[in-house]
């Protein structure tokens, strides 16, 4: 079993930063992938961002390239979202999800095993 945490959601800006945290904990060597996902009441789960656990390789939704960053800390079991020019339609509950297989489908939201609470990021206008 694998659990993940989110951390570092709240209130900001338009214009403004926030950094997500996602902590994992448990057989934390059987992660293959961590992805990052965002849902608005009412609609699907949205692919954000993705990283590899060992490689570090990275992937993004093309609407949050050049302005969210994913990292990992291998160290303290640690995926990071950096956000920077929040928009209010960043407005959402994000998600973590920790994946153990290996293929092509990370930013499917089936792809993944486990999952986090979640935690919301609101940003005002």
């Amino acid at each position: 079993q694998v659990q993940v945490v989110e951390s570092g959601g709240g209130l900001v800006q338009a214009g403004g930063s926030l950094r997500l945290s996602c902590a994992a904990s448990g057989r934390t060597f059987s992660i293959s992938t961590v992805g990052w996902f965002r849902q608005v009441p009412g609609q699907e789960r949205e692919f954000v961002a993705t990283i590899t656990w060992n490689g570090g390789n990275t992937d993004y939704a093309d609407s949050m390239k050049g302005r969210f960053t994913i990292s990992r800390d291998n160290a303290k079991n640690t995926v990071y979202l950096q956000m920077n020019s929040l928009q209010p339609e960043d407005s959402a509950v994000y998600y973590c999800a920790a994946g153990t297989e290996f293929g092509w489908r990370t930013r499917n939201p089936s792809f993944y095993k486990y999952w986090g609470q979640g935690t919301r990021v609101t940003v005002s206008s």
